[in-house]
């Protein structure tokens, strides 16, 4: 993968659009990413990770925040990176979440992050993705690197290479899960492990079965009594495994042929050949009482039937008697029927005429009311002799005047509407007013506006003036804090060195006294060789120096020292020079730190740092407190303007509201005038129209009713002569004379379909008896109740005896069958036993050893194990810069050794020092040897990495910071690796702030912090 071109724009310190060419590079092979701390340079790699992979290394668990806090709300954020690989040449432009002005409506609107990816063809660029989750997925196949491989093997983001050296052996599986991909292999372990738990839960299961079904078929065969002789029954289970026991134990016990349960089933097997005879002899017996049972109850049912009949025989004859005398009453409802049915055809006559009198009753009285109604008014003046005309007239004279209250219509309308029409007339005086006070209002006002606003600009530009200086003055105080924290790191560094001087100087006298010590050891050792050699003579024994059998002056043992003695002081004295090690390495690393801070602090002690930060606080302060105030001045210079530009325009407006109120008033006066007229020549004597309106719809109303009324009584006395007439011509023709007979006669539709269904139930009920005592006189069944006991009492008998034998020859079936299914399941599953226990030590074996369980010494995963394969590549790797680098000192070797307290082993890495020819913790190392180190491990990660990917290409990588920490030779060592590192047309990129570098590569990328606050980048 090689980077051909970055654009940035709204993004961190970059507000205005930067551009980053790589290919001018590619001719050096090596360019420097320098820059002031601060000012921006770890930005462009973040921009090239965001623009490949929508993430920022250094955000990584925290606020994601990307866009440049310098860019104006309506500016872009975007990035733009361009890279070819051997998929072809393609360029993703990506743009973070952000808040923007909207465009209806006003306020803040969020814009969506959006992404593109673009391929360069024959034709130009054309546009291959435009969803993220699109160009995620194109890009995945196009770089063939994750994330995590991109950081590791391209772009090696500060502080973050070093990690994979100092890691310990879980923090390192981590990482190499992610860059390998591994996470496969615990799912391997996990099946495997599932696979032995479901082995061995299946392996307790079928043994606790077999058990179980071994005791209950015994149980089954004690309770049923189908052991043989007297004394003889189930075997004891002994050494039987129960489900709770271990899994060892539970294969063990399953994998030996088990004597006993087999001799329990055999016994079983004879208890059932017992069990199948019963059943077969209790079976008979059943059949047996079962034909008696039927024999039985066919005898009572037949003298059942006889008894019923019998009793059904004697009930006909006392219904059929009872029928029969009813006969006389039922002749009379027949003649009532009769009768009925008769008068039922005069009932509507009858009806009509009753109705056609009453009506003419009601009209006659409401005629009479409305009458009076009407004469109760003064002035009635109609008083016709014929009622036929005085109905006519009565409605001529309600025409007349109802003709006459339509010329009283308007007069009330305009009646109605005086009091608003008066009000409306006040409103226009008023409006008449208010227009003048307006216009002599804003001629007051627009006289003082202009030295207002005046004041209020001068005040808003001494205010921009200071606030303009916020950005510098709040660089000046965080350089401030910054030197206020390093002055303090100084004073506790500085102590905290003087302690660890004094525990060098005690350790190192320490190390002298056990050296010393250890030196008098040896000489005393050495000095009562001879000593200790007499103890072992032995008279008459050869001497094992000069041979002889005699002994005339063995020298004494006066002083005895050991071989264990001199090798206890040895560790001693090691253990003495590792704390003196300890603490040489503490105070070189604290007298570095202190160094680092005085240099930080720029030679300010405590206090004149903190002068310099509350001074430079307070300055910022007032700065952002005028930025506050010119906020506010703006707004209110833009109201002040606002408000004139107003006034101006509202004075014609209020010009021409004046003389529109006078014109309408004029008109108000007018209309005001012509509607009193209309209202008094329209109310007459009455002190409203309204109320002669009133009086005369009364009297109007009156008249309706009278005329109605009288109209309504004759035509009522006509229909009541004919109904009367029809009535008697029906009586004329029917066998009744007078209207009561008929009304006695008659009886409802209900009442005469009662009177009809008791004549036919009566009929239907005589025939029924007579039939139903026909059949069975027939029978000759005797006088005398039949008597049931003696068939009862024989029938409950041979039941009794049926029920007992169908319980015994069910409970003899079923022993027989349920033994039977209990051994045929007890038989299976113990010889299926032998089988799960085989396949259950096999799948423990495995899954132990994935698991670093058991007989795995090392106690390595799988996966750890893969891994620690894939970690000795890396180191081989590695080895082959490290050797140069480090003049040949230094070996990164692979430790599998087991970490303390059972945590993860198999992932170490240790560092062989050729000088002392001992093996030392990568913490060992000193600043510049771990960056050595770290680099050299980094880069045989990439190879690694990048031959797992498919073999890719890396034709551009990245180096933030670390080389601070290199003296002048390791620098130049440093240098020919990256040197080596760019041969084959490699470019390589390396961030940081070292003069001798800046003098050593003369092809830079430099950012800017320009005074206005943003960074940009310039090309040299």
């Amino acid at each position: 993968m090689r980077l051909h071109r970055l654009e940035v724009e709204g993004f961190g310190p970059f507000r205005a659009r930067q551009v980053v060419d790589f290919d001018a590079f590619a001719d050096d092979g090596i360019f420097l990413i320098a820059g002031r701390t601060g000012a921006g340079k770890s930005s462009i790699l973040d921009a090239v990770c965001f623009g490949l992979y929508g993430g920022v290394p250094r955000y990584d668990g925290g606020e994601k925040r990307v866009r440049s806090d310098h860019s104006d709300p309506d500016e872009i954020s975007e990035v733009v990176v361009e890279f070819s690989t051997p998929a072809g040449r393609f360029r993703v432009t990506r743009s973070p979440e952000y808040l923007r002005p909207a465009k209806r409506g006003g306020g803040m609107t969020k814009q969506a992050a959006g992404v593109s990816l673009d391929e360069w063809t024959d034709a130009g660029w054309i546009g291959r993705a435009a969803r993220a989750v699109d160009v995620g997925n194109e890009l995945d196949e196009i770089l063939q690197l994750s994330r995590e491989q991109f950081l590791q093997v391209i772009l090696l983001a500060q502080n973050r290479f070093s990690e994979f050296l100092l890691a310990n052996s879980k923090d390192r599986q981590a990482l190499l899960r992610r860059l390998f991909g591994t996470e496969r292999f615990d799912d391997v372990q996990a099946r495997f492990d599932a696979r032995r738990r479901a082995a061995e839960q299946a392996l307790g299961t079928r043994l606790a079965t077999v058990a179980a079904r071994v005791e209950e078929a015994e149980r089954l065969a004690t309770d049923a009594q189908l052991w043989g002789d007297a004394g003889v029954g189930p075997l004891e289970a002994e050494g039987a495994v129960a489900p709770e026991s271990a899994s060892g134990a539970r294969a063990a016990a399953a994998a030996r042929i088990d004597a006993t349960t087999e001799e329990r089933l055999d016994d079983l097997r004879r208890a059932r050949s017992r069990a199948e005879y019963r059943s077969e002899r209790r079976a008979a017996d059943r059949e047996d009482a079962e034909a008696r049972l039927a024999a039985a109850d066919a005898a009572l049912s037949a003298l059942r039937e006889d008894r019923r009949a019998q009793a059904e025989r004697d009930r006909a004859r006392l219904a059929l008697t009872r029928l029969e005398g009813e006969a006389t009453e039922i002749s009379a409802v027949a003649v009532e029927l009769r009768e009925a049915r008769s008068a039922e055809a005069l009932r509507a006559t009858i009806i009509a005429a009753t109705k056609a009198s009453a009506s003419l009753e009601a009209a006659v009285e409401l005629e009479r009311g409305a009458r009076i109604a009407w004469e109760s008014f003064d002035g009635a003046e109609l008083s016709p002799t014929d009622a036929e005309d005085e109905a006519a007239a009565m409605r001529a004279w309600v025409g007349e005047r109802i003709k006459a209250m339509g010329s009283w219509g308007r007069a009330a309308e305009l009646e109605r509407g005086a009091a608003a029409l008066t009000a409306e007339l006040q409103a226009s005086q008023d409006r008449v007013a208010a227009a003048s006070a307006r216009i002599e209002a804003g001629a007051a006002e627009r006289a003082t506006l202009p030295e207002r606003v005046a004041a209020v600009t001068t005040a808003r530009d001494d205010a921009r003036r200071t606030a303009d200086r916020a950005a510098d003055l709040a660089r000046v105080r965080d350089l401030a804090a910054g030197r206020v924290a390093a002055a303090r790191e100084v004073v506790r560094l500085s102590a905290e060195h003087e302690v660890a001087e004094q525990s060098l100087a005690d350790a190192s006298a320490a190390l002298a006294a056990e050296q010393a010590a250890l030196a008098g050891l040896r000489r005393r050792r050495l000095d009562g060789f001879a000593g200790e050699l007499a103890s072992t003579l032995v008279d008459g024994e050869p001497c094992p120096v000069c041979g002889s059998a005699e002994h005339p002056a063995p020298a004494t043992h006066s002083d005895p020292v050991s071989a264990d003695d001199i090798d206890a002081a040895e560790r001693v004295r090691d253990d003495a020079a590792e704390r003196e090690r300890a603490a040489a390495e503490t105070s070189s690393a604290l007298r570095a730190e202190a160094a680092a801070a005085a240099s930080r602090a720029d030679g300010r002690t405590v206090d004149t740092a903190e002068t310099e930060l509350a001074a430079a606080t307070e300055e910022y302060a007032k700065s952002v407190t005028a930025a506050d105030a010119l906020a506010r001045l703006d707004e209110e210079l833009a109201e002040l303007r606002a408000r004139l530009e107003h006034l101006e325009g509202q004075r014609a407006a209020d010009d021409a509201e004046s003389a529109s109120a006078r014109e309408q008033l004029a008109l108000l006066q007018q209309r005001s005038t012509d509607a009193a007229t209309q209202i008094d020549d329209a109310r007459g004597e009455f002190a409203t129209v309204a109320e002669r309106i009133a009086d005369t719809e009364v009297r109007i109303d009156a008249a309706r009713r009278l005329a109605g009324a009288i109209e309504d009584r004759q035509r009522r006395a006509l229909a009541a002569v004919d109904a009367h007439e029809e009535q008697q011509a029906a009586l004329e023709a029917s066998d009744f004379t007078e209207v009561e007979e008929v009304e006695q006669a008659l009886r409802s539709p209900a009442e005469q379909d009662a009177l009809q269904r008791r004549i036919d139930e009566h009929a239907a009920q005589l025939g029924k008896e007579k039939a139903t005592l026909l059949e069975l006189e027939l029978l000759t069944l005797p006088e005398e109740p039949i008597d049931l006991a003696p068939a009862e009492q024989a029938a409950s008998s041979s039941r009794a005896s049926w029920i007992s034998a169908v319980d015994v020859a069910t409970k003899a079936e079923n022993a027989a069958l349920q033994l039977t299914g209990l051994i045929e399941s007890a038989t299976a599953e113990h010889a299926a036993t032998a089988e799960d226990a085989a396949e259950f030590e096999v799948l423990r074996g495995l899954a132990d050893t994935i698991a670093g369980r058991g007989s795995n010494t090392h106690k390595m995963t799988l996966e750890t194990f893969v891994l620690a394969a894939e970690l000795e590549e890396i180191v081989q790797a590695a080895n082959r810069r490290l050797h140069d680098m480090s003049t040949g000192r230094y070996q990164l070797k692979h430790s599998d050794a087991l970490a303390a307290r059972g945590a993860a082993s198999g992932l170490g890495i240790v560092v062989y020092d050729a000088f002392t020819g001992q093996i030392r913790p990568a913490q060992s190392l000193s600043g510049g040897e771990t960056f050595l180190s770290s680099l050299a491990l980094a880069l045989g990660l990439a190879e690694v990495v990048t031959s797992r990917a498919g073999g890719i290409r890396l034709d551009t990588l990245f180096i933030d910071e670390g080389f601070g920490s290199l003296d002048g030779d390791t620098l130049e060592v440093a240098m020919r690796t990256l040197d080596e590192l760019r041969q084959g047309g490699r470019t390589v990129g390396v961030i940081s702030h070292v003069e001798a570098m800046q003098e050593q590569i003369p092809a830079q990328l430099r950012v800017r912090a320009t005074p206005e606050g943003p960074s940009i980048i310039e090309t040299r």
